[in-house]
């Protein structure tokens, strides 16, 4: 049986804050400016509780229920590039931008279908620490979008032809992410404080591993790494913890949990090296030639 527990969210943000002693979050601010009786105690005792359960594969499932007409829920995996190594960085990438084409249940055109007959919007994001899909829905279309979400992250098709595809496209952005400033310094950032570490790496990886990466190197990867203990189901507005932990076992109790060493991989702690980037940017003007009048 599914070992369950309920306990208050100290995780919140509002909480978090609290206990470190930050800066309060925006909105409790606001509450203090317009002069409201409202305290940092009332606003945490309305908070939702949250509700987590451990299957016995190990995937955990969180859910705070609330009286929103809708919901949020997803599957993230603690899986990001500091997972990957210099011979398949990039692999995560790929398989963000592969995650929507198709599944073996569903083929790219009837994938679409199915996210579009409930009316749900889908995405993704990979970083260098997890791995995120998630749907926003109505509550009435739960099960749908657990089985939707379930099928992305276990039965992915990875079809040669999209992958190709995709490849392009990546190549493409890795092009376009080089004249945004911000990405390039955070970057540099890792780059130069984690070096020789994977913290170093890019989330985008490198052109010549997305040159050459493989339809077996991907699955290699997901199926090292997509593993029930690495993942967690969380789902928030008005949604029934119950029916979540139901739909969980139904669609996610058969998710792997084992690894070939028996135990999960746990990383090393990346080395933080005191250093400097210097980034110089040039920037060319050219006057209007003289013998051309101006317009």
């Amino acid at each position: 049986m599914a070992a369950g527990s309920v306990y208050r969210a100290l995780g919140s943000v509002a909480s978090r804050a609290l206990l470190r002693g930050s800066r309060a979050p925006i909105s409790l601010k606001g509450l203090v400016k317009r002069g409201s009786t409202a305290t940092y105690a009332n606003v945490l005792s309305n908070l939702p509780e949250t509700e987590v359960t451990t299957l016995d594969n190990g995937l955990q499932i969180a859910s705070e229920k609330s009286n929103h007409p809708t919901c949020t829920v997803g599957v993230w995996i603690k899986l990001g590039s500091r997972h990957e190594t210099e011979k398949n960085s990039g692999v995560g990438n790929f398989i963000e931008h592969l995650a929507f084409k198709g599944t073996s249940k569903y083929p790219y055109a009837q994938f679409e279908k199915e996210v579009e007959s409930i009316g749900a919007h889908l995405d993704s994001y990979y970083s260098r620490e997890k791995t995120a899909f998630y749907m926003k829905i109505l509550p009435k279309d739960l099960p749908k979008a657990i089985e939707i979400l379930a099928d992305i992250t276990q039965n992915c098709s990875l079809e040669e032809s999209q992958i190709e595809k995709e490849r392009n496209v990546i190549l493409q952005e890795m092009k376009e992410s080089d004249s945004c400033l911000p990405a390039v310094l955070f970057d540099y950032l890792h780059a130069s404080a984690y070096q020789g570490t994977p913290l170093a790496q890019t989330t985008e990886g490198t052109t010549a591993n997305i040159k050459k990466l493989t339809r077996a190197d991907i699955a290699e990867y997901m199926g090292a790494h997509f593993k029930a203990p690495r993942m967690i189901l969380v789902a928030a507005g008005d949604v029934s913890h119950k029916e979540l932990v139901d739909l969980a076992q139904q669609h996610f109790g058969n998710v792997p949990f084992n690894y070939k060493a028996d135990t999960i991989p746990v990383l090393s702690r990346s080395r933080y090296s005191g250093s400097q980037v210097r980034v110089f940017l040039a920037y060319y003007y050219c006057d209007p030639c003289p013998r051309q009048p101006l317009l």
